[in-house]
């Protein structure tokens, strides 16, 4: 047991980086807020949560990888039942700012997410077959994937003519698209026995996604905000 970085722990300096990574951008969109329109105010809010919940869970997971050289599991899913929603929510938030908002949209891609994040965490914990919960997850997956570049979600945000939010909208998804790719392969590696790769690709992802999530929305109040403001001036 050491409660000090090994050479060449790679997963150890995964958590690390994650954490501080998730503490910086959170402590950045804090201190952003104020510089955004108060009608933003709220979705920079979720995005700050997102980031902040997730470094709080990887502060806890990097010393317990420090202690134990274990990751804890249910840890890692309560993180990701607190944020991947969340995330799923910004995008019910832009259709409300472009006008064209359904709650359907909101309580589908909720849904979507919890279905996900459930039957991802029964099969990585063994309580269902690795697999069954691995494909029933990416059925969940896909169908988010559908909400937002083929469903409801989508042909909501092409009725829009507001081209900074439309940008940000497809720009959001490919987070989900590509971003989030990630996670079935260190899902893969997970039930295969390669932990090191599991912690990895997952402390990867999370950084990739969830800070780069954070900052389109911030940008796009930013930019929004700026042009509220010189039409007022």
């Amino acid at each position: 047991m050491s409660i000090f970085l090994q050479v060449g722990d790679l997963t150890g300096f995964s958590f690390f980086l994650a954490s501080m990574a998730l503490l910086a951008a959170t402590i950045f969109f804090l201190l952003e807020r104020r510089s955004v329109h108060r009608k933003w105010g709220l979705s920079l809010t979720i995005a700050t949560l997102i980031t902040g919940i997730a470094a709080l869970h990887y502060h806890y997971m990097k010393h317990a990888w420090l202690l134990s050289s274990t990751s804890p599991t249910e840890i890692r899913y309560i993180d990701w039942l607190l944020t991947v929603p969340l995330m799923c929510i910004e995008f019910y938030l832009i259709l409300r700012a472009l006008g064209h908002a359904s709650r359907h949209i909101l309580y589908r891609l909720f849904g979507y997410s919890i279905g996900m994040l459930l039957f991802g965490y029964l099969g990585e914990t063994l309580l269902i077959e690795p697999m069954l919960g691995f494909g029933v997850g990416l059925i969940f997956w896909g169908l988010i994937i559908f909400e937002v570049f083929k469903g409801e979600a989508a042909k909501a945000m092409e009725l829009s003519s507001h081209l900074m939010l439309k940008s940000s909208f497809k720009l959001l998804r490919l987070f989900i698209l590509i971003g989030w790719a990630i996670y079935p392969l260190g899902y893969y590696f997970g039930v295969s026995g390669g932990t090191e790769l599991l912690n990895v690709a997952y402390n990867l992802a999370d950084v990739i996604n969830k800070i780069g999530f954070s900052l389109v929305i911030y940008l796009l109040a930013r930019a929004d905000s700026q042009i509220d403001s010189q039409i007022t001036t």
